[in-house]
């Protein structure tokens, strides 16, 4: 027998998957469901959702608008580490979980319900993720993950349970999808079935937010950044909110073909997979925090950050965005970027996002220092014993060795 539930919150994005656990949620548990629709600027319609929902019984249905929050406390935030993972992946799907694990349990609250529910697999991270932060957030909140418990364990036996159950299927949902798709604001996702061939090249109609790069306009186009204690709050002189900001260059880099990943990571529980990315605003605001971030910061300070990221970044992946020690880099982090504004030009053009110019009233360039031509701050003579001091170490090796 289930462990007894009485409300339960679900995460729901109105698709085949996450109705059918619907339903099946009604009939196992026998407990009331409420459902949770985030909008992250996925860009799709979601009342569909909302009646959908309503067909399926729900009495109470939350569609919460959190484009804004999204990008201002958990996608910049991230940014100002110019986190990584593995070198190449900008985190797209793992720094959305844990603001929809955030507002689930705030609703788990509100509306008295002592149970959450998601539709992450067992194979993937998704479930690490959303469940690390409900437990980081609500500890003795109980947790239910349908895929790893349900028989339902093919695409064919989520269909006959749908039409068993009335359950209304998109036209397009009655074959086998071609891949599986995540988006919001800072990216969009695809793998599965057609692209779990690691040497496959990806065919062109899997991607939706950018031209390929051979398409796009042959004239480059330049952009201007400008930037507050290391968050972008101005694209080519004009202010913008954060989620406006970031829709705006998924635009420009969409336009470039800018911000293509064929990448094949390592799952945090264990499997590789392979991700074809698409984060064509992201992609521009790294090469843009890096480029100011190079005038702004102390050597030992961006060298500092730049050992950190990694773990960092790990941290989001693994799904560890409410972990004390991701809270203590983030503050360290944090205090890396008071001084980091100014303006970041940069050069789109046929896939790449290069930085051309930058400028800061907090610069630390010094041209009196660095000129080729005759100053009077630097003494060239300092030099020779810095050298000498940094190479005493090597040359006592090189005697011993040689002798």
């Amino acid at each position: 027998m289930p462990e007894r539930v009485k409300k339960v919150v679900l995460a729901y994005s109105g698709g085949l998957d996450t109705s059918v656990i619907l339903r099946w949620l009604q009939e196992t548990y026998r407990c009331e469901v409420v459902t949770f629709t985030a909008d992250l600027g996925q860009g799709e319609e979601l009342e569909p959702a909302r009646r959908k929902a309503e067909l399926l019984g729900v009495r109470e249905i939350f569609i919460d608008d959190l484009r804004e929050e999204f990008v201002r406390d958990f996608v910049f935030p991230m940014f100002r580490a110019n986190a990584l993972y593995e070198g190449a992946y900008l985190l797209g799907t793992s720094i959305a979980r844990p603001l929809i694990a955030k507002r689930q349990i705030e609703i788990a609250r509100a509306v008295g319900a002592d149970a959450v529910a998601h539709g992450a697999t067992g194979k993937g991270n998704d479930q690490v993720r959303f469940e690390l932060s409900y437990y980081a957030l609500a500890p003795d909140i109980k947790v239910i993950a349908p895929w790893r418990v349900w028989d339902l364990n093919s695409r064919t036996r989520l269909l006959d349970y749908a039409e068993q159950h009335q359950i209304p299927i998109a036209r397009d949902k009655r074959g086998e999808a071609p891949f599986s798709v995540d988006a919001n604001l800072l990216h969009i996702s695809a793998e599965g079935k057609i692209l779990e061939d690691p040497w496959a090249e990806p065919e062109e109609f899997v991607y939706s937010r950018t031209v390929a790069p051979e398409a796009a306009p042959d004239t480059p186009e330049y952009i201007e950044v400008g930037f507050e204690r290391g968050d972008p709050v101005a694209l080519d002189g004009e202010r913008l909110a954060p989620a406006a900001l970031l829709a705006r260059l998924n635009g420009l880099g969409g336009k470039h073909g800018i911000g293509r990943l064929d990448l094949v990571e390592n799952r945090f529980v264990g499997m590789k997979s392979r991700g074809v990315y698409e984060t064509p605003g992201g992609t521009i605001l790294q090469a843009a925090h890096r480029g100011i971030e190079s005038l702004c910061l102390d050597r030992g300070a961006a060298h500092l950050k730049d050992e950190m990221m990694p773990r960092y970044a790990e941290l989001i992946y693994n799904g560890f965005w409410f972990s004390p020690e991701r809270t203590m880099l983030q503050a360290l982090i944090d205090k890396s970027q008071e001084n980091v504004e100014g303006v970041v030009r940069l050069k789109l053009y046929k896939g790449t996002a290069r930085v051309v110019g930058r400028r800061s009233p907090k610069s630390l360039y010094s041209l009196a220092h660095v000129t080729f031509e005759e100053d009077a701050v630097y003494d060239q003579r300092d030099a020779d014993g810095f050298i000498k001091l940094n190479a005493l170490r090597l040359r006592l090796a090189a005697r011993r060795d040689r002798e």
